[in-house]
């Protein structure tokens, strides 16, 4: 039986971790809130941030994070962005140098501007990285609903490894080599899921969502190819797939946390309300900083910049988004 570690016991790992679990594998889950953890033994369920989602007697947290990574065949980090890096250097003295290392947390770290496979390979030069990203919402995936994504590295053995090892009648994984193309993807949608939350915050309609989200992955892929990654990515799951899903679902948090800007709400207001880390907002202010390195123009993300940091009014940021210069679609 593989043995599988998760670290990060939010939404998206407790989903995870059922997936896994429900094929047989032995899965430990682990988090660095151990009030958190007393709830899911006691609970056998995460009602904190996935109500209803009961566990099966192969899915069991654990008490400590080398409990859960001693001797797994794959390590699943389910940390928020932000903290993906120090979740690793935790975890470097239990982890075999053959386990495969899973990351599901979609952004750019702020301070480096690092992507997570960046960081993954900082901490370990030669280690077998695999980025799992796609449309995906836990809520839909703990309940056994059809979902697809990409499991990406640049080597191809591990991601098909994960492929093998995700794969259920429900969940469908294809593989992909574009690790650039897919992290960036990934991460960039969800500032475009702000904006999508702002727009139907501010009561407009299709239209403009519409025409938020096509201008949304022109910017994006336009800052990934610019450092490096493939065109065509961004038309696929990890690219305008993942755009679509978080622009246009409740349980996108970026989208609520846009709505309620939209709506008068204050960002940091907007953030804690939800009550689970909003990724977008972070990463906005990463790919602010990276577009200005780049010279890459990104219009989109700067106005929600903009909106986050208090330099202008929703509503003037929809202004100014549509008095811009005359262009022709494809520049």
């Amino acid at each position: 039986m593989k043995k599988i570690g998760i670290i990060g016991a939010g939404s998206w790992g407790t989903a995870l971790g059922l997936l896994l679990s429900s094929k047989e594998f032995s899965v430990k889950l682990w988090d660095v809130d151990s009030e958190h953890l007393d709830e899911l033994r006691i609970n056998k369920e995460n009602r904190r941030y996935l109500p209803g989602a009961v566990f099966n007697e192969k899915l069991l947290p654990a008490d400590t994070i080398e409990e859960t990574l001693s001797g797994v065949d794959l390590a699943l980090f389910s940390a928020p962005a932000q903290h993906f890096g120090t979740a690793l250097d935790s975890a470097l003295k239990y982890l075999d140098k053959d386990a495969v290392i899973v990351n599901v947390a979609k952004g750019i770290e702020q301070k480096s501007l690092r992507r997570m496979s960046e960081i993954a390979y900082e901490h370990i030069p030669q280690s077998k990285y695999v980025v799992l990203s796609g449309p995906s919402h836990a809520e839909e995936v703990c309940r056994c609903m059809p979902t697809t994504v990409a499991a990406a590295s640049t080597d191809i053995k591990a991601a098909e490894y994960v492929q093998d090892i995700f794969m259920t009648d429900w969940f469908r994984v294809y593989t992909n080599h574009d690790v650039i193309g897919v992290e960036f993807g990934g991460a960039l949608k969800n500032i475009i899921a702000l904006g999508a939350g702002i727009s139907d915050g501010l009561g407009y309609g299709d239209n403009a969502k519409a025409a938020l989200m096509t201008r949304g992955i022109a910017e994006i892929t336009r800052l990934g190819i610019k450092l490096g990654a493939e065109e065509r990515t961004f038309s696929g799951l990890t690219g305008l797939g993942d755009l679509i899903v978080t622009c246009t679902s409740m349980h996108s948090r970026n989208r609520r946390c846009g709505i309620l800007i939209g709506q008068g709400t204050g960002p940091k207001e907007a953030t804690k309300e939800i009550g689970m880390v909003v990724e977008g907002v972070a990463t906005t202010e990463a790919a602010y900083e990276l577009a200005g390195k780049t010279r890459v123009e990104m219009p989109i993300t700067e106005s929600i910049y903009d909106i986050l940091n208090g330099k202008t009014l929703a509503k003037e940021a929809v202004i100014n988004l549509m008095r811009r210069d005359r262009k022709h679609e494809s520049e």
